[in-house]
């Protein structure tokens, strides 16, 4: 799965394999110094962890019933469909990577290039012709930002420059899978912003046990409740007041790790109010919305490629398949995406409406006669109340300040992490990691 291969990736800073090590050759111990962090994602285990090491008193409060955010493994289909994360983005020199090896999780290769590409009808494309569009399409993406504007969104400049893809099939795809996916919807993505951020280079590896695996292994030893509702944090005093589940724990430190979309929903009260950039920097910075759908079969009818494209006249609908039986050879199963506006409406459809959604598709590539699947899985992140969508994106009044402003503690007190705090790595799952070891390391370093 291709990731940002349109941004420039000089100048990235090689990452040590032990991020949870102490900080402090003293080994100093900190028993008399009690955090909370709220959320049991990845950045609050990350957080919470570093924290627990280095001798401090650590609860971490979560509102599910589980670990892991969006970290989500769900292992009815007969293997782990992960719903939010799934792959590796960039082996060398990510953290996760080597947190993947340490937590026993299994990866799959995921070859980029094996893929084949079907329009309307059926009609396969050759890999020349694909392969031609595609190159063609980043190096637009490459130099696209030159023609941005503060008022414009990425669509609208796209468009403008070139209008002779309107209409184009092919390049909606890529818009669709390489942009929407990725980024965030195209007319409220930044047409100056779309390119920032880092990313790691080396191959791209999709977990094959589940992602989850990574934080069960940071929750071990951990005091992790769960079911505890946050609703509201108190930082003026001495003690930072967390209210939750209609008790009250206090704690010299906070670490406030849920989603951007749940902070964009006010369910959690701050008192004193939050910083006016703070709070700005939650309106601004968007929230996108990609939803997964994993089906089975009882025989596979489909190319044996790793995946399968298909070009349909509406955009960000169904048209990315990945061949799950590449990475479980005993499993027939596809799985599909839908993103942006189309992505949030499916969450108002039954499966059966998805199911005859999707199966136009593949039946137009592979022939009517293609059974119905066996099964469905699917999410629904937009209005998931844990979450309130996928991960964050540089949207069109987004100013690359507001990640910092998300990053600020207050009163040397609360602290926040998550994705949407990363201003190098946001939108990805080592980007909420590090997110953890950072305000981790900001506490640290205030003894």
């Amino acid at each position: 799965m291709k990731r940002r291969n349109f941004i420039k990736t000089a100048g990235l800073v090689a990452l040590s394999p032990s991020l949870l090590a102490s900080c402090h050759p003293d080994d100093a111990n900190f028993k008399d110094k009690s955090v909370i962090v709220i959320g049991a994602g990845i950045a609050g285990l990350a957080a919470a962890r570093k924290l627990k090491d280095n001798g401090f008193q650590v609860t971490v409060l979560e509102a599910q019933d589980r670990v892991g955010g969006r970290l989500r493994s769900n292992r009815s289909p007969g293997i782990a469909f992960d719903e939010g994360a799934s792959w590796i983005h960039g082996i060398n020199g990510n953290p996760i990577a080597n947190l993947a090896q340490q937590a026993g999780m299994e990866t799959f290769h995921t070859n980029d290039e094996s893929i084949v590409s079907y329009d309307l009808g059926g009609v396969k494309r050759s890999d020349s012709a694909y392969a031609n569009a595609e190159e063609a399409f980043y190096n637009i993406l490459e130099t696209l930002k030159n023609q941005g504007s503060a008022n414009k969104s990425f669509e609208t400049v796209f468009f403008e420059q070139y209008p002779q893809y309107a209409n184009d099939r092919l390049y909606r795809f890529f818009l669709s899978s390489f942009v929407t996916f990725d980024l965030g919807d195209l007319d409220q993505l930044s047409s100056l912003l779309y390119d920032e951020g880092e990313e790691f280079s080396g191959i791209e590896k999709i977990a094959v046990n589940g992602y989850d695996t990574i934080p069960a292994y940071l929750a071990q030893g951990l005091d992790v409740q769960l079911l505890q509702k946050v609703t509201q944090i108190e930082y003026a005093g001495a003690k930072v007041l967390v209210t939750h589940n209609f008790t009250a724990s206090e704690a010299d430190y906070v670490i406030v790790t849920v989603p951007l979309g749940v902070l964009k929903k006010n369910i959690i009260t701050f008192l004193p109010a939050l910083p006016v950039a703070k709070q700005t920097a939650i309106e601004k910075v968007g929230m996108n919305c990609v939803n997964k759908f994993l089906l089975t079969w009882d025989a596979p009818f489909w190319d044996d490629k790793q995946y399968i494209v298909y070009t349909p006249e509406a955009k960000d609908k169904f048209n990315y398949f990945v061949n799950i039986k590449k990475i479980h050879p005993a499993t027939n199963a596809l799985m599909t995406f839908a993103y942006a506006d189309y992505g949030r409406q499916t969450e108002s459809m039954t499966d059966a409406q998805v199911v005859q959604e999707i199966m136009a598709h593949i039946r137009d590539m592979y022939g009517v006669g293609i059974p119905d699947p066996t099964q469905l899985f699917r999410t629904k992140w937009a209005t998931n109340e844990y979450t309130f969508g996928g991960y964050s994106f540089t949207a069109l009044n987004t100013e690359m300040r507001h990640f910092d402003d998300l990053a600020a503690e207050l009163n040397n007190k609360l602290f926040f992490a998550g994705e949407h705090t990363e201003i190098d790595y946001f939108s990805t799952a080592h980007g909420a990691y590090l997110s953890g070891i950072r305000e981790a390391d900001k506490i640290i370093d205030l003894q």
